[in-house]
């Protein structure tokens, strides 16, 4: 009986030490932005206009869609670390309110601008600009 004893440690101490060996499961590899949606809040630190639609989406890592406010727009996108670079955007040309109109304008102006963002929480995203002191404050749309 005191070897049967031996052996069953025996086997659970190597069984043990096997586990530790085991690859455990993979680690998630970073998507970046790819895959999100976020909802404009504030330009230049103030609240967007009422009822506003503007919004930015990244389908993956190179490119970008979104409403500019009345408009759908699309583009290229270049990231490196926490820098970000928009290339050029196309956007539909439909009629607009006045309101909506200025501020997509101001909107489509700023990402041209875009140099770095910034993340929090997985909920807030932050766009800062090279010319501007207040960056674009955006929540994610889940």
């Amino acid at each position: 009986m005191k070897l049967f004893g031996w052996v069953v440690l025996a086997w659970a101490v190597s069984n043990g030490a096997m586990a530790d060996k085991k690859p455990g499961p993979a680690a998630a590899p970073d998507r970046g932005l790819a895959g999100s949606h976020w909802s404009l809040e504030q330009m230049d630190g103030k609240p967007v206009i009422a009822h506003s639609r503007a919004s930015l989406d990244f389908p993956n890592n190179t490119s970008v869609a979104g409403n500019g406010s009345c408009n759908r727009f699309t583009g290229s996108l270049e990231m490196n670390g926490n820098r970000m670079k928009f290339g050029p955007l196309a956007a539909t040309r439909m009629m607009c309110d006045e309101d909506s109109s200025r501020q997509e304008a101001d909107y489509l102006k700023a990402l041209a601008q875009v140099d770095r963002y910034e993340v929090l929480n997985r909920l807030t995203l932050y766009l800062y600009l090279k010319e501007r002191d207040q960056p674009l404050k955006f929540r994610a749309v889940l």
